[in-house]
């Protein structure tokens, strides 16, 4: 320790090892357990712009959303007990998706643990099976080492949740400070040695292949590899479709893109994964809603899985070249081995799938000769309307696939939704969090009727700061996506899925967001045009068919090339 380190709280060192993170936004709410944190924040308002949030999980949905537009950690500090348990969904939410984000609950004191006291949870326990490291920080002299290596292991290697639980003696506890940086965890390796014999046999492969396909996942994103994938897939002439979380990875109209993959996926896709005699899956971990049936997936295609996280490979799906690494390293080795092949009758096949797909759904969804607006018409003028620019947020059900569907991408990072814990409620929130963390971009708001009131409390955050959140509510009354497997495979019994709501253009005048519904097709472009010239929050209510249903679609444990096109 340095003869002149100057003696501080635990609150003002946490505050300041923030700081030294480039925290520049928190999401929050206070409570007893972290009070000496929040009056030490007075001290720092010129430093960290803090948010308040409506409910912690909001701040948990918040900090994800800032996380995935940004690429920054996101930050939540919430009190204990309660406050703490409340951000549980958004912990597990950012887990499955990879996203780096640190919560910091505070603790009852140190000698009052164990007693029952008023909240105590052990929160350290709770949280360890969710997230990437859990620790309670229990005097002040940890604080500086705890808060570098939390933000350390949030974003290095495959990213994810962090939470710290401070307790209140280590809040008001002196500490001498001294700044921290934690560079190396023994036995934690976030950049594994890349084997250059797996790259030349992957390189090998696909230069012999003859009907290569590949698969783009987050992994591109979250890996900043977006040209490294450019460049990998152009020079060997190879398609590829996104899964949803990787759709912004690549533009919408790269002439090698094909969509969407999996169960709500582009048609093409499904039946060329089933077709293809090399399937390189890149920075993805065949979810079961892009695989369907396991056993029918891919039966007959070499499979070469680039990931940087080792539990991933051959989890799901036997692997024939596993390639571990960061894909922007991978990538850019395997793009030197490849050679020029003509492709083009391979690259051709996918179109007559498109153009089926084309005939039987899109044509129909976005163009309707009459009826009630669709969900995807909706979609398609907001996309247009935006120039395809906006960052796409979305909540989960219909909205969640029909927006994915639809919304077309020009620039990367650009979709947050929730696609492993498919959390309803966290598009408000997350969408809170894009617009801080990319105040020069719009971002457009999707959700359902249901997904909205699951956290509609946040419309008080947007009122007191103004948020420019562009809100789209696709309103068919129902829990559309529990309706339409109650439709398809429930014989239509509609089990507790009709919502009897509340006008939501009062809701929203009573949080002073501006406004309009829309319930015939004549009215969405000047609808849609008024809400992005409006500065400032706008809720945009798109009446929509109560029965309508996202397509194609393959059914639960069916091959994934079995897809339903119409109802």
């Amino acid at each position: 320790m340095e003869k002149n380190s100057e003696k501080i709280s635990g609150s003002e060192a946490l505050l300041r090892a923030l700081v030294r993170e480039n925290v520049d936004t928190v999401f929050g709410y206070p409570g007893g357990a972290i009070i000496p944190v929040y009056d030490a924040l007075v001290d720092h308002l010129h430093e960290i712009n803090h948010i308040l949030v409506r409910h912690e999980q909001g701040a948990a949905h918040a900090a994800e959303g800032y996380a995935r537009a940004s690429g920054k950690p996101g930050v939540c500090l919430v009190t204990g007990g309660p406050g703490a348990t409340n951000t549980l969904t958004g912990i597990a939410d950012a887990m499955l998706d990879s996203t780096p984000i640190v919560v910091i609950a505070g603790q009852i004191a140190t000698d009052m643990i164990g007693t029952d006291a008023f909240q105590e949870v052990d929160f350290t326990c709770v949280t360890q099976p969710i997230c990437k490291w859990s620790y309670q920080i229990s005097n002040p002299e940890e604080i500086t080492w705890a808060v570098s290596r939390a933000f350390f292991i949030a974003r290095s290697g495959r990213p994810g949740p962090v939470v710290l639980s401070i307790t209140k003696n280590a809040q008001v506890g002196m500490t001498e400070y001294q700044p921290e940086t934690v560079k190396f965890i023994r036995s934690y390796d976030d950049d594994p040695e890349i084997d250059i014999t797996r790259i030349r046999e992957a390189a090998a492969a696909i230069n012999a292949a003859k009907r290569p396909f590949v698969l783009a996942g987050q992994g591109i994103e979250l890996g900043w590899a977006h040209e490294e994938f450019r460049q990998f897939v152009e020079k060997g002439c190879l398609p590829f479709g996104c899964t949803l979380l990787g759709l912004s990875s690549m533009p919408s109209d790269h002439p090698l893109n094909k969509g969407m993959l999996g169960m709500h996926g582009n048609y093409c896709n499904n039946v060329k994964t089933n077709e293809c005699d090399v399937l390189i899956a890149v920075g993805m971990r065949f979810d079961d809603r892009v695989t369907g049936d396991v056993s029918t997936y891919a039966r007959q295609a070499r499979i070469i899985h680039l990931d940087i996280d080792p539990s991933e490979i051959g989890k799901n799906v036997p692997v024939d070249i596993p390639v571990l690494g960061n894909c922007k390293k991978t990538l850019a080795m395997l793009t030197e081995r490849l050679v020029k092949v003509d492709r083009t009758e391979w690259i051709d096949s996918f179109r007559k799938y498109q153009e089926e797909e084309y005939d039987r759904v899109v044509r129909k969804e976005l163009y309707p000769e009459s009826g009630p607006l669709n969900m995807g018409e909706v979609v398609d003028a907001v996309s247009e309307a935006t120039c395809h620019k906006a960052i796409l947020v979305t909540d989960v059900g219909q909205n969640q696939m029909m927006a994915s569907r639809y919304f077309k991408f020009t620039e990367k990072r650009s979709i947050i939704t929730s696609g492993g814990m498919g959390t309803m409620g966290y598009a408000i929130p997350a969408g809170i969090g894009a617009a801080y963390a990319r105040p020069d971009r719009t971002v457009c708001v999707f959700m359902g009727d249901g997904g909205l009131q699951m956290t509609v409390e946040e419309f008080g955050t947007i009122m007191e700061h103004n948020i420019p959140v562009k809100m789209i509510l696709l309103n068919n009354s129902y829990l559309g996506n529990v309706r339409q497997w109650q439709q398809l495979f429930f014989d239509r019994r509609y089990s507790f899925t009709h919502l009897e709501n509340p006008d939501f253009q009062i809701l929203a005048s009573a949080y002073g967001i501006p406004s309009r519904r829309v319930l015939d097709r004549k009215d969405l472009k000047d609808a849609v045009r008024e809400m992005l010239q409006t500065e400032g929050p706008f809720l945009l209510e798109a009446c929509v068919a109560e029965e309508g249903n996202v397509m194609p679609m393959t059914p639960p444990g069916n091959s994934i090339d079995n897809m339903l096109m119409e109802c």
